[in-house]
């Protein structure tokens, strides 16, 4: 537990890394579903004050729920096309029912789902890690450019200009500033960058003042969910991407604070996923999983304290309670946000790096096994239409890249995986320590 101040500060951090998407899946939703702009406002403050929930019970954890981690909840993208086709076929009402059902299959299920963690050794961890970050660095570009791809300013000179200082500010501060401020660098950076921002009459503070002070995010607000048993069923076929992204980031952050993850650890932190995914379809909100964005600022601050997360997720919860506040960090522009993104993402992806290099590769079949995971992994990123023939579901699996390393990397290790002949644990289990040298 840090000072006030300082936990403060961090936290601010945490949420300003998070605010763009969590916003981003209700505000999307919305609009697909033609929804009025009081129903997007109403859906947006649900969001930030069930993350802000999830993310505190996720990092502090209750009993055995959370994984007790500087992990981030936030509304997973990855759901978004059932949640939309769900919404079409059965209406809202059954969105939000398909969404705390497969919320509590989730509570019930984790210590299943927790002991497949056994299967993940230090290479398909490398990987995983790294994937992570490589998957994340289009999102820093579209950011960087303004945004939204095909825009008339969508990489415009300006743009970028923003992007490049923001950069040079973080980097600076990491490099050559000293305690407390070397590990706000992101917090400078989005400031600083805001400011440049402000002076070359980019800044757009109209939604501000249009926002109110304080709104209030009631249950059911769309009604009474309503239950069916295949939207409920898509849904928690889907949720196998945020069990596979959860379980990833656990074992990502796991790693970066020196802390081991074992089952019970991956079991916690899918039964606070399920039970903030229930609360989440009660208070008009979707399905929540670790966010992988603020992996990349703890391993760039190296600020390991869970009650930074924690205090994160207070901070969403009173953006979500005050409008006003929340449209003072909407209003942060695209290009500034993207070019601490490109930091923090490169930083993730050097993790990913650092871990591969404690891999022993002689005598065994684990570059072929990276090789493989890492080049499945980026396949939906290098090449976005590759599975665009293909409908359903299985688009969705194929899509996620992070899905399909850890598929790839699980299957190969089991079929041609083997131990280091003095067995000093070439492919160790993932909470057994790595001796040096290995």
């Amino acid at each position: 537990m840090l000072p006030v101040v300082r936990l403060f500060a961090f936290g601010v951090q945490h949420a300003l890394v998070m605010y763009s998407g969590t916003v981003a899946v209700p505000l999307v939703f919305a609009v697909a579903m033609h929804m009025s702009a009081a129903q997007t406002v109403l859906l947006i403050n649900c969001g930030l004050m069930t993350s802000g929930i999830a993310t505190i019970m996720q990092s502090v954890g209750f009993g055995q729920f959370g994984s007790r981690l500087p992990i981030v909840q936030g509304s997973s993208f990855a759901m978004m096309a059932s949640m939309l086709l769900i919404g079409q076929v059965y209406g809202i009402r059954s969105v939000f029912g398909a969404v705390m059902g497969a919320g509590l299959a989730m509570v019930v299920l984790a210590p299943l789902m927790a002991r497949l963690m056994r299967f993940f050794p230090q290479v398909i961890i490398g990987c995983l890690i790294t994937i992570i970050g490589l998957t994340l660095i289009p999102v820093a570009g579209r950011w960087v450019g303004g945004g939204t791809p095909g825009a008339p300013d969508f990489g415009s000179p300006i743009n970028l200009f923003l992007a490049f200082v923001t950069i040079l500010i973080t980097v600076a501060v990491q490099a050559w500033g000293r305690g407390f401020i070397a590990n706000i660098s992101v917090l400078v950076g989005l400031v600083a960058g805001s400011i440049v921002a402000a002076l070359c009459g980019m800044g757009h503070y109209a939604m501000v003042a249009q926002a109110p002070w304080f709104a209030l995010s009631m249950p059911f607000a769309f009604g009474m969910p309503e239950f069916h048993v295949m939207p409920i069923t898509i849904m928690l076929l889907s949720m196998i991407i945020i069990v596979a992204e959860t379980a990833g980031n656990c074992l990502a952050i796991g790693r970066l604070v020196d802390v081991p993850v074992t089952d019970t650890t991956i079991a916690g932190a899918l039964r606070a996923d399920g039970l903030s995914t229930l609360l989440g379809g009660a208070f008009n909100s979707f399905p929540y999983n670790a966010f992988t964005q603020n992996t990349g600022l703890v391993a760039m601050t190296d600020i390991r304290s869970r009650f930074v997360v924690a205090a994160a997720g207070g901070i969403m919860i009173g953006l979500g309670l005050f409008p006003k506040l929340g449209a003072l960090i909407a209003a942060l522009p695209p290009p500034v946000l993207g070019g601490c993104g490109l930091v923090m993402f490169g930083m993730t992806t050097v993790g990913g790096v650092r871990e591969l290099l404690h891999v022993r590769f002689e005598g065994t079949r684990n570059g072929l096994i990276a090789a493989v995971s890492l080049a499945l992994g980026m396949l939906p990123t290098a090449c976005p239409d590759l599975f665009a023939h293909l409908g359903g579901l299985w688009r969705l699996l194929l899509c996620n890249g992070v899905l399909l390393c850890i598929l790839s990397g699980v299957t190969l290790n089991l079929l041609i995986g083997e131990r280091a002949p003095d067995g000093d644990g070439a492919n160790a289990s993932p909470s057994i320590p790595i001796p040096p040298g290995t």
